[in-house]
């Protein structure tokens, strides 16, 4: 039988031989032929996930069961058969409904046992056919069906369209590489519209439902138009791809040509003795860190660090930054330092040369010097802390006291700085990760023991990244910078050589913790006789330099800068001094350059000729004696002034008012003071009951200034007392000092300041709290002996001095406080009468 010929032994034939002995076979069984109503029945064979196109040669996987019953009883009776296609695949029981109704007829090869079970046989398709019935459905199916004829006129229109599949399958054959190349020039042969459709199907990847959808579409143009449409959407898939791997291709084609020319460098030089350019980076990196001299936990952290290096890729992102880091550690000072120049006289001449008075500053400076000079090797370094107005000279005397010690002076500036990072650095694991400002700034300076300022420390902030102010504290205690912790370095950096010197305008908000840890020297400000000297030594050579004039063409009288200080500034120290002289220099610069004539000497009438009209006015001592008006004398930030006190006495009910934009210690001070009053009412020959029926007011003239402290608690007496007693008090006076309510006189602060006040002023007395007297060695000669400066302890005295005896004069004038003695007098004496006449009318 046939049947015997199909299954024979081939296992030592050729593979191609077989395949296309196996097909030819196909060919030989003939088409089922369709009987009178143009009907052919054939055995079904139903497939689950693939689809077969009529004129294409498939393998396919026949499990046991009716599908392979069907297979051999056709291939027995050698007829073709009918396949059709589940609608759905995943159903394991199917009904008759379930199977489309186009099928293919087609021609089933031998069949082959798999080892698994299964068979395997070759199957051609021949031609569409619409099911009509089934006609047997045991033990396999069994159908009638009607074939479908696919005649097509090929008009211009469908020629176009067939030419636009082929050249689209040609590219998509180029660029897929499981498609032959003989699948496009087989396309070229084919003339059918169906035909083309039904080979670029099976020859592309479509999916089932695409290839199912394709099967039951009998129009040959809209077959081949859907084709054109999924070749187009593959040919995008495909090129797309083709350019990934084109470009991945290209990447690794240079990356390989890169490791290849590396490789060969590395060879070249190895021959030389070379080395390659990355071993020699790290060879000297490594011969760098063992010459350096550094602390040795540094120096194996930075050992460490280069084996790291060593051992990474050049090319890998963490090699910069431990190139970074390596560079940080080796560029820091770790033992380099400058010797310090100890000759006292020599400190002394530098720091006079370069800045005139701040004695205190100078004297500690001096002591440090001398010390040092002692005891070379004293480890501790002071820590000061420069406190005063701007423009008093704080960083400018850091930099002379560097210059004369011989350190280099390096400075930073603290002011607005929020971040804690600022001053320890960031991890390395950020991005862009640097060392803090502290370690910066060493870094900048190339020595271990600069002097180092840190600017305007009492306008550091705190928000959501730390407290910078906390972080100082270890760089500023003396207990804990010799081991130093920076974030970035991790590793200890001494600090204990460091001279640091802070600067700041106030020492309110500077934490205690901080200001714990430094000294304090104040800068008071400069009094007119210093900014006087200062303007003379200082600020006129160099505006005259800065300007293009010669030194000594231009002469300032002292009257005239005595004026420019008085009226044209209001400051603690010389900034604006200085500003105002450069103004002069230069319109006398440019009347030069203009060629005209200059003054050469300039005089108070030029300075208003120049500067324009005064700014500022002092306030005078008075012209002559005043009832209830006292003067005071006062400290401010820019120097001190002295201050009128006015005490007016008004009919009322014993009400006290002070107006003058005063603070709550003034306020208490008023307070004070008239309880003292009061309780010394009788000593002043007044009635006690008059205070129920006066109201006080007590006016600090310049409203718009804020003023504030105990410090005129005993000029406030006087001016009530004054204007109680209608005593005048003595114009040439000025006094100062806290009251206490039994009359006592306390000390107060700003001495200095006070007493120069009032020589300018003119007055001829001051009277100072007693335990005052230890600040008047900062006072010139010149002022202590043209001010009688009286020592008191108690309000007795100052009443005694500042008022005048009861002038006879004014005996006619009547005050309010007399018509309301007088008033209260009667009134009592009318109220005695009305006793003794009740009493005498009762006996």
């Amino acid at each position: 039988m046939k049947k015997n010929h199909w299954f024979q032994d081939d296992e030592d034939e050729d593979f191609s031989t077989i395949l296309h002995q196996r097909t030819e076979e196909l060919y030989q069984i003939p088409d089922a032929k369709p009987d009178r109503k143009g009907l052919i029945e054939c055995n079904v064979l139903i497939l689950r996930d693939i689809v077969i196109f009529p004129r294409m040669v498939s393998p396919i996987f026949i499990a046991p069961g009716p599908n392979l019953l069907a297979v051999q009883e056709a291939q027995y009776n050698y007829e073709t058969m009918i396949a059709l296609v589940l609608k759905d695949v995943e159903k394991e029981t199917f009904d008759l409904e379930d199977l489309l109704p186009i099928g293919v007829e087609v021609a089933v090869g031998r069949l082959l046992t798999m080892p698994d079970g299964n068979s395997s046989a070759l199957v051609q398709g021949r031609r569409r056919v619409e099911v009509v019935e089934f006609v047997q459905e045991a033990p396999y199916l069994r159908v009638r069906a009607r074939p479908i004829e696919e005649s097509v006129e090929v008009d211009r229109q469908v020629e176009a369209l067939m030419r636009t599949t082929r050249d689209l399958f040609e590219k998509c054959v180029q660029l897929d590489r499981s498609l032959p190349e003989e699948a496009h020039l087989f396309s070229l042969n084919i003339h059918e519209p169906g035909w083309l459709a039904d080979m670029v199907a099976t020859a592309i990847s479509l999916p089932f439902p695409e290839r199912r959808s394709l099967l039951v579409q009998t129009d040959p143009v809209e077959r081949l138009k859907r084709v054109n449409w999924l070749l187009a959407q593959e040919l995008d898939v495909l090129q797309l791809e083709d350019e990934i791997q084109t470009r991945v291709q290209s990447e690794v084609d240079r990356t390989q040509r890169e490791f290849y020319l590396r490789e060969q460098m590395k060879a070249i030089q190895t021959e030389l003795g070379e080395g390659d350019v990355f071993t020699r980076e790290i060879n000297e990196l490594r011969e760098r860190v063992e010459k350096k001299a550094m602390p040795e936990e540094a120096k194996t952290q930075a050992l460490k660090e280069v084996e790291r290096l060593a051992q990474m890729p050049p090319m890998s992102p963490e090699v910069s930054i431990i190139r970074t880091y390596l560079d940080w550690l080796l560029e820091l000072p770790w033992t380099e330092e400058t010797e310090d120049n100890l000759d006292v006289n020599h400190v002394a001449e530098v720091l006079e040369k370069n800045h005139y008075g701040l004695g205190k500053a100078k004297d500690r400076i001096l002591e440090y010097i001398a010390v040092r000079s002692l005891k070379p090797k004293r480890l501790r370094q002071p820590i000061l802390c420069f406190v005063g107005a701007p423009g008093t000279g704080k960083t400018s005397l850091g930099r002379s006291i560097a210059e004369a010690l011989g350190r280099k002076f390096v400075r930073v500036s603290l002011g607005g700085v929020r971040d804690e990072a600022e001053i320890r650095g960031h991890r390395r694991t950020y991005i862009g990760a640097l060392p803090g400002r502290i370690i910066q700034t060493m870094r900048r300076a190339g020595t271990i023991n600069p002097l180092f300022m840190l600017d305007e420390i009492d306008k550091l902030g705190a928000d959501f990244r730390g407290d910078p102010a906390a972080a100082l504290l270890e760089v500023l205690d003396p207990e804990q910078n010799f081991a130093f912790s920076d974030h970035y370095l991790e590793v200890p950096y001494d600090l204990s050589k460091v001279m640091f010197i802070t600067t700041a305008n106030t020492l309110a908000t500077i934490p205690p913790a901080l200001l714990d840890r430094m000294e304090i020297i104040e800068f008071p400000g400069y009094i007119e006789e210093e900014k006087v000297e200062i303007a003379k030594r200082f600020l006129i050579p160099r505006q005259l330099d800065e300007s293009g004039l010669e030194a000594g063409e231009v002469d300032f009288q002292e009257k005239a800068l005595r004026k420019i200080i008085r009226e044209y500034t209001y400051e603690a120290g010389v900034r604006n001094l200085e500003r105002e002289i450069g103004q002069i220099c230069r319109k006398i610069a440019r009347l030069k350059s203009q060629r005209r004539s200059y003054p050469h000497r300039i005089t108070p009438r030029l300075v208003e000729t120049y500067l324009g009209p005064p700014q500022f006015f002092m306030t005078e001592a008075e012209k002559e004696d005043e009832v209830g008006v006292a003067t005071a004398i006062a400290w401010t930030e820019n120097g001190g002034e002295i201050m009128p006190v006015e005490v007016l006495i008004l009919e009322g009910k014993g009400n006290l008012q002070i107006t003058g934009q005063v603070g709550e210690i003034m306020q208490e001070s008023a307070q004070a003071a008239l309880s003292y009053a009061k309780s010394r009412a009788r000593d002043f020959n007044l009635d006690p009951d008059i205070f129920e029926r006066l109201d006080v007011h007590i006016h600090i003239p310049e409203g718009a200034v804020p003023k504030d402290g105990p410090s005129a608690g005993v000029t406030i007496a006087t001016a009530l007392i004054s204007a109680f007693t209608d005593r005048g008090v003595a114009k040439d006076i000025g006094m100062t000092g806290e009251i206490t309510l039994r009359g006592r006189i306390l000390p107060v602060g700003g001495i200095r300041e006070k007493v120069l006040a009032a020589h300018r002023a003119g007055l001829k007395k001051v009277l100072l709290p007693e335990r005052n007297l230890k600040d008047l060695v900062d006072i010139p000669k010149k002022v202590r002996s043209d001010l009688e400066i009286i020592p008191v302890t108690h309000m007795d005295q100052v009443i005694e001095i500042a008022l005048r005896p009861p002038d006879r004069s004014h005996s006619r004038r009547k005050s309010v406080v007399r018509l309301v003695s007088q008033e209260l007098a009667r009134e009592k004496r009318r109220e005695r009468e009305e006793e003794r006449q009740a009493e005498s009318e009762e006996g």
